[in-house]
């Protein structure tokens, strides 16, 4: 592997990242490669020093045969490796071994003929990539990975199962990839009962095709929670030169059969499996003497999980694994790989993700101290009768001379209880106190110091001493309550301070007495709480609380203010108007809601030359600012029509007026509209107000409106009038949007709402605008109501 220096682009700049990223992916592309070719090689080698050892060949001769056989096979070498280390024979016991050599022979894959394969060119390749990825595998759990990667898009395998003949005749889990660890838990161990798909098919030696669910279902004790979870399933024993002994199960949860270039795939996979399952790096065979028997059964006899380790070292010295001597039957639970044999294995290799948990770290510091290491408590699920159990594990490492003895102490129910009392007591922020009357004698819990800031060494201090920890001015208090339980038994409650290091900090003793049998009190125990964020909370709420109700009492004059200076401004009359021949009601109804004053305002009048100016508007906000406002807006805008301004120009003085006023920020809407009696001509502009409303012959619609912008809102408004002519017996309703604006419901229901309101049936009598309004309006109004009706007299009436 060669190395790429990264050069900067000019002198002394630093080298680039994206070029830096470059150099390192490819580095680690080679180095993947290089351990890719490695370990096909040794599969190769392997594979060439089988067929030598059961020939007697030489090793060129072993490669060249390797060779023709993948050739005649349509197979890659790497997959006729695999193929042949899987139908390697057992190797036979040391007494009669000459006589099995000649049968052994006759299995060699040197001496059988190999039939040509029919398989399609697409499972052809699927696998040749197979073969090629299998010398990244290294334990049956990441082969059913492997399988389920190469599978799942080929077939829609779900999920994968490896299971292993057991000497007692049943299947022992070793692998498995798409199911959750609660079913693999449930299934690790399967008893030698008939109705297994994979035991029928590891006694048949042939591949058992689960097609229909409903058949299946009545043959066989089906895998899954529930069964249904997967349709169709396949197991297949994996071929050996004697009896199988390993069954791989493809379940899917698709319906459907398994077609015949299916089979064939997964018939070519077990073939491969056969080798990459033969060829896992075992741990040499430790000698069978008396001692390693003796430790085995002592462990097998232990109550509890426990395994003997002996560290293996590196080249540098440095211990890189532990090799598992000895175990009990709950470690493979613990270290996840439930239903394997720990016994002979390396540690890392049952668990990798052991080097980055504490247990790893506590065996190097009990190899380099000598000094027994325990870490903290965890849970772990366990399964009993197929119902799941949350239990509480310590961790313990101890040494044994050269070697290390792991534990696991399960916590019964009082360690249990005793942890649960320290999480209560820290999550609750308190600690327990008990004090002996008879012997003066004191008992505090660890939480107690460090809340009275005391340190533990010190010891605490006795109960007559407790009034003494709490600033002077809550001493008397708690002194009285503890001399009435002292003489009287009378249980306490008492908040008090005391000054640590870290400020005031607020308390809580709770405290009462047990008595003897003649009712004097001998012992008092009790509870010490830390209430100071709670204390703080509440001296917060109190202030907001006063703040709250400042600022109500402001609020409530600022409304009387303005309510004051409203009725002063818009004086109501109690009956109708009559201006330029026209009739004319007006009604204002403040909000009901809140504490402020809405800006609505109107204005009715006779102009000098006989004409009648009408007005509504809306100034936005509430309060005296909003009065002052609508004040400064109404008698201007009389001012200016009055003084012959135009309606649209007094608009954009109004404007003008708005921008340049002390709340920069103010804006209103209005209407302006100007009748001509002896045309009966209404000329009207508006600024972003609702426009009127014109009842006609029963029929109600709305003016349609002449362009006109918010007042205030830039310095370039644009403003038009429009007119129309009034009819006897017509109807003009001008209103401000407190009476058509009622959320959640939009404005322009509201507008509906409105019209069919005003054309419904009503008497035309003075108080006609009241069942109006009583239609219109909410029980609840939260902003304020201005309309101004106008009616022009009928024929008769004139």
């Amino acid at each position: 592997m060669t190395s790429e220096p990264v050069t900067p682009a000019q002198p002394g700049a630093a080298p680039d990242l994206a070029e830096l990223a470059k150099v390192a992916a490819r580095q680690r592309a080679e180095l993947d490669r290089l351990r890719d070719q490695a370990a096909t090689a040794s599969v190769v080698e392997r594979a060439k020093g089988a067929v030598m050892a059961l020939t007697g060949c030489t090793a060129d001769a072993a490669g060249e045969l390797l060779l023709q056989r993948a050739k005649a096979a349509r197979h890659t070498l790497l997959e006729e490796c695999w193929i042949t280390l899987g139908t390697l024979a057992p190797t036979p016991p040391a007494a009669g071994r000459a006589s099995a050599s000649s049968d052994a022979e006759a299995r060699a894959p040197g001496t059988v003929a190999l039939e040509q394969s029919d398989a399609p060119d697409d499972v052809t390749a699927a696998l040749a990539r197979l073969g090629q990825a299998l010398v990244r595998v290294m334990t049956p759990h990441d082969l059913a990975r492997c399988l389920l990667e190469h599978l799942g898009p080929d077939m829609g395998a779900d999920a994968i199962l490896i299971y292993a003949r057991r000497p007692d005749g049943g299947l022992g889990l070793i692998g498995h990839a798409g199911v959750d660890d609660q079913l693999a838990a449930q299934w690790c161990q399967v008893p030698p009962l008939s109705g297994m798909a994979a035991l029928d098919a590891l006694r048949a030696d042939e591949p058992r095709w689960l097609e229909d669910f409903a058949s299946d279902e009545r043959r066989y004790l089906l895998i899954g929670d529930p069964p249904d979870r997967w349709r169709s399933r396949a197991w297949l024993p994996v071929p050996a030169a004697g009896p199988a002994e390993v069954c791989i199960g493809v379940l899917r949860g698709r319906a459907g059969v398994f077609t015949p270039r299916d089979r064939a795939h997964l018939r070519g996979v077990t073939k491969l499996c056969a080798g990459r399952l033969r060829a896992f790096d075992i741990p040499p065979e430790r000698d069978a003497d008396a001692a390693t028997d003796a430790v085995q059964a002592l462990f097998e006899a232990l109550p509890v999980a426990a395994m003997l380790l002996t560290p293996l070292h590196g080249a540098t010295g440095e211990t890189e694994d532990f090799r598992v001597e000895a175990a009990t039957a709950q470690v493979g639970d613990l270290l996840g790989r439930a239903g394997e044999e720990p016994a002979g294995r390396r540690l890392l290799e049952l668990r990798p993700a052991l080097a980055a948990e504490p247990l790893w770290q506590g065996c190097l510091q009990v190899l380099a101290t000598g000094r027994a290491y325990e870490g903290q408590p965890f849970a772990h699920e366990e399964f009993v009768a197929g119902v799941a159990e949350l239990y509480v594990y310590t961790a313990r490492v101890a040494p044994l001379g050269d070697a290390l003895v792991v534990s696991w102490i399960r916590h019964g129910s009082s360690d249990r209880q005793e942890q649960r009392l320290a999480d209560l007591q820290r999550l609750g922020n308190l600690g327990w106190a008990n004090w002996n009357l008879a012997t003066q004698e004191a008992s505090w819990s660890t939480q107690v110091f460090s809340l009275v800031g005391r340190d533990p060494a010190d010891g605490p201090v006795r109960l007559p001493e407790v009034p003494e920890l709490a600033l002077p001015e809550d001493t008397p208090a708690l002194t009285r309550a503890i001399a009435e339980l002292v003489h009287a038994g009378r249980a306490f409650d008492v908040p008090f301070r005391i000054r640590t290091s870290g400020g005031v900090r607020h308390l809580r003793l709770v405290a009462e007495a047990v008595a003897d049998r003649h009712g004097t009190p001998v012992e008092v125990h009790g509870f010490v709480q830390d209430m100071t964020a709670r204390r703080r909370a509440e001296l917060a709420l109190v202030e907001s609380e006063r703040a709250i109700l400042t600022q109500h009492d402001v609020l409530q004059a600022e409304r009387t203010l303005a309510s004051r200076l409203q009725h002063a401004l818009l004086p109501m009359s109690n009956r109708p108007v009559h201006l330029a021949g026209l009739r004319v009601e007006v009604a204002y109804l403040p909000a009901q809601s809140g504490v402020h004053v809405g800006g609505d305002w109107f204005s009715a009048i006779e102009l000098p030359d006989g004409d009648a100016l009408l007005v509504v508007g809306d100034v936005a906000g509430h309060g005296v600012d909003a009065v002052a406002t609508m004040a400064q807006l109404r008698f201007t805008a009389k001012g200016m029509v009055i003084t012959g301004s135009s309606l649209t120009g007094a608009l954009a003085r109004l404007n003008t007026l708005l921008l340049h006023s002390r709340d920069s920020h103010a804006s209103a809407t209005m209407v302006l509209a100007r009748y001509e009696p002896r045309r009966r001509r209404l000329v009207w502009a508006q600024a972003g107000h609702p426009p009127p409303l014109l009842l006609r012959e029963g029929e109600a619609r709305y003016l349609p409106r002449p362009r006109g912008m918010l007042l205030g809102a830039t310095a370039t408004p644009v403003y038009e009038e429009t007119e129309c002519r009034l009819d006897p017996g017509d109807r003009l309703i001008l209103y401000t949007d407190g009476l058509v604006e009622h959320p959640p419901d939009s404005i322009d229901l509201g507008l509906e709402r409105l019209a069919e309101a005003v054309a419904a049936p009503h008497g035309d009598g003075p108080a006609s605008l009241g069942p109006l309004l009583a239609r219109m309006l909410p029980d609840e109004r939260r902003d304020d109501v201005c309309v101004v009706d106008v009616r022009v007299p009928g024929a008769q009436e004139g």
